[in-house]
């Protein structure tokens, strides 16, 4: 399979998802999970990945990022991430092979509503897998981090949240979050929306249009797909794989063209 190009736009939110090798449940016990959180928490040490929202589960990672225009920071931190959690994993294991799907997939978000429902949909992955019945209930995830912020080893960038959802304090952030939550909750919208695993960017029509202008010769068959609310650049010759479960499929390997993951 030949490598996907880098393309580097700079000054987006970034929807990321990573799974594991052929859909196994790697990732399924607390102590690989946490691990992979702590590579998480290096890589915005080490390269300043500024962290907006993240869920690790038990056979797939969500992060969503901002990019604050410096090129390599992304692709960098996921290099770490995915290349020491999956070297760990198989050193304890004394296992042998690929424990990552070959790229990861990104998104790009744009900063309003969007982002909103973005940030609800992660949290609610696995009240969607049916493995717990609130986000709460989940320790690997950002829900956790925004509700309750840790002294040390903090991994979400609250402030940069706060600027980019327009609230004005870390209460209103809170509360405002919870009943985004709640409200996603009541009225049962925590159905899998494959928007974002299989666009190249979600947002307003001049948003999307923008990111399609920003690619360029590299946007050639890719289109904009009008929905009710909100517009999507589609890969749509690739459609995401018919044979996906809830929150398992592989992701199509044409559709995951942002960054390389490795050199």
């Amino acid at each position: 399979m030949a490598r996907a190009k880098r393309h580097y736009l700079p000054g987006h939110a970034w929807h990321i998802t990573h799974r594991c090798h052929e859909r196994e449940f790697l990732l399924r016990f607390g102590r690989d999970r946490r691990r992979w959180m702590q590579w998480l928490f290096e890589s915005r040490k080490r390269y300043g990945l500024c962290i907006l929202n993240f869920m690790a589960t038990s056979n797939h990672i969500h992060l969503l990022v901002f990019d604050r225009g410096e090129r390599e920071v992304i692709p960098r931190s996921m290099q770490l991430i995915a290349g020491r959690t999956g070297q760990e994993y198989n050193l304890r294991k004394m296992r042998k092979g690929a424990f990552w799907e070959d790229r990861y997939h990104a998104t790009a978000v744009e900063t309003n509503q969007h982002l909103i429902k973005c940030l609800v949909y992660m949290d609610l992955n696995m009240v969607r897998a049916g493995v717990v019945s609130h986000p709460q209930e989940w320790d690997e995830s950002g829900y956790q981090e925004i509700q309750q912020p840790r002294q040390r080893y903090t991994l979400i960038d609250h402030h940069c949240l706060m600027d980019l959802l327009g609230v004005p304090s870390m209460d209103v952030l809170q509360r405002s979050h919870r009943e985004w939550v709640e409200e996603a909750l009541s009225n049962e919208t925590s159905a899998r929306e494959s928007k974002w695993s299989e666009s190249i960017a979600v947002g307003s029509k001049g948003f999307v249009a923008r990111v399609r202008n920003q690619l360029g010769f590299r946007a050639k068959g890719r289109k904009i797909i009008e929905m009710p609310q909100e517009c999507q650049l589609r890969e749509i010759q690739f459609p995401y794989s018919a044979i996906s479960g809830v929150e398992n499929g592989i992701l199509s390997s044409q559709n995951q063209h942002f960054w390389e993951i490795y050199p």
